[in-house]
């Protein structure tokens, strides 16, 4: 009975084989179909899952980062999207298969990701649903929604098991290759016709050619690309191991880091490495040390050459530098003045509806109606908030450039409650895993610690959203946990003391195993 089993193998591949085959050419027939691009991509899940069952954790780290945009699928989500989904899905079903592969527990941060889970969906089961208008749906805001999940999801797929501390340094550099990549956005007009399908995946950036010249394009991409630079740099060696004089490499990829944030005129990209710098210089006690009046004098006789010299600067690199009280171009200047004025005029509008969704959030959902009753279906939206910035399109989305208001606002005091729980646990998570990690992890955590207090800092005085911030908090914490194994404690370590006896007996004490 075997043997004959064995013989009609081929018939039965054969028959499942040529339909598919079959539907596949018909399907073919009209590509560029959402259907046919459905049905294709389900077909290559199911070829890939033997891929995706065995390396869908280091996928899942290498794609956060990544500006690809899969243009295939509805609403155009990234690939890191996408894989927090699937390695998620993936560690779920290892776990019901497997009692042995446990998630990393750490009550401390599970407890509040689950509160503010909670809140975003009680809310928006009271204002109007989750609903996303590129599956069809008449209500506006649901791709929010779907973000704060799986940003709590992201957390989660991240702890579904241990980083090997040997491999430590080699998940970091995944982490940013990706966005290493950011540059290939700008390079959309110089590229041959035969390497267009690359930017399907990596979108142009829309502002990366100016009307005015050469000389005033802004490279958001490589902006990207040297703020990565910059991260993984400091992941990697801290500012000590990138001063070492007999590795001056370091330090000529550490300026040209600096250099590429120029290229983009982001005052917040500059914010970012700053303010990650003196996090890691103080965090790593260089304070104590003679670098500390050296960078002061350093830092004091580069602003005085700048002086002379600033206003012949590139566009780029005079408006990164326009909140300085330097002589630059009238136009840099404007350019960087109409974007501040815009959120400030914007935020104080707004301010005032704060105390009325203080108990119940306004939720992320907007009606189709409600929208084109405020702009008009055809209403030009650029000018649509000269006479009321409430009005302003980026307001009417919920993407207030302001971290508390997109806290109170949609979710109330709820949320904003369990988004500070949420910090502060963060922040001891981080800080005693700074202090009690293994020793050949110190540089790694503490650059996640400083990364933390940046993302937080520019959250709440800078510019931030909940919405598209909250994985990027999740994405620390969760490599933090991966890399350490859970929450850092100090060791128990035995010390001898004395009995009135006189007989020496080892008693247990806990020490700091950093503790000098």
């Amino acid at each position: 009975m075997n043997k004959e089993l064995v013989s009609y193998r081929p018939l039965m591949i054969y028959a499942f084989c040529v339909p598919v085959a079959v539907f596949i050419g018909y399907m073919l027939t009209n590509p560029m179909n959402y259907s046919t691009l459905g049905i294709f991509g389900i077909l290559a899940l199911l070829l890939i899952s033997p891929l995706l069952l065995r390396w869908h954790y280091p996928l899942l780290i290498l794609s956060q980062q990544v500006g690809m945009a899969l243009f295939f699928i509805k609403g155009q989500p990234s690939l890191g999207v996408l894989m927090t989904a699937v390695s998620f899905g993936i560690s779920l079903l290892e776990r019901a298969m497997n009692r042995n592969r446990q998630f990393i527990r750490v009550p401390e941060i599970t407890w509040p990701l689950l509160c503010i889970g909670a809140v975003v969906l009680f809310t928006a089961s009271l204002t109007g649903g989750i609903g996303m208008q590129a599956l069809g749906s008449d209500v506006y805001g649901g791709k929010k929604y779907v973000f704060l999940i799986l940003g709590i999801m992201l957390y989660f797929a991240l702890t579904a098991q241990r980083i090997p501390p040997e491999r430590a340094r080699l998940y970091v550099a995944l982490y940013f290759v990706g966005a290493l990549l950011s540059f290939i956005s700008d390079l959309y007009p110089l590229a041959p016709h035969w390497a267009m399908p690359v930017f399907w995946f990596f979108t142009p950036n829309t502002i990366s050619i100016s009307p005015y010249g050469l000389g005033e394009t802004r490279l958001g991409g490589f902006c990207s690309t040297g703020v990565a630079l910059f991260c993984l740099l400091m992941a990697y060696y801290g500012i000590r191991g990138i001063l070492v004089l007999d590795k001056p490499w370091r330090l000529i990829l550490f300026i040209l880091s600096i250099m590429l944030v120029f290229l983009g005129g982001y005052r917040g990209q500059l914010f970012v490495i700053g303010v990650t710098f003196i996090f890691m210089f103080f965090l790593e006690k260089l304070h104590r040390t003679k670098l500390l009046p050296i960078l002061m004098v350093v830092g004091v006789a580069g602003f005085m050459v700048l002086i002379p010299y600033a206003s012949k600067l590139p566009f780029t690199f005079q408006r990164t530098l326009a909140f300085l009280p330097l002589h630059l171009d009238n136009m840099a200047r404007e350019s960087a003045r109409d974007t501040l004025n815009w959120r400030l005029d914007m935020w104080k509008a707004l301010l005032p509806q704060v105390p009325q969704h203080l108990l119940l959030g306004k939720g992320l959902a907007i009606s189709r109606e409600d929208f084109q009753l405020k702009l008009g279906e055809d209403a030009p939206l650029a000018n649509a908030a000269a006479f009321d910035p409430t009005q302003d399109p980026l307001a009417i989305s919920y993407d207030y450039h302001n971290g508390p208001l997109s806290i109170l606002i949609p979710f109330g005091i709820w949320g904003a409650i369990t988004f500070m729980w949420l910090m502060v646990v963060g922040v001891q998570v981080l800080y005693a895993n700074c202090r009690y990690c293994d020793p050949s992890l110190k540089t790694i955590n503490l650059y996640l610690f400083a990364s933390f207090l940046t993302i937080l800092v520019s959250f709440l005085f800078v510019g931030g959203s909940l919405s598209g911030d909250l994985m990027r908090f999740t994405c620390i914490l969760g490599l933090s946990v991966a890399i350490n194994g859970g929450k850092c404690k100090p060791v128990p370590q035995l010390i001898p003391e004395t009995v009135e006896s006189g007989i020496p007996r080892q008693l247990p004490r806990l020490l700091p195993v950093f503790e000098r």
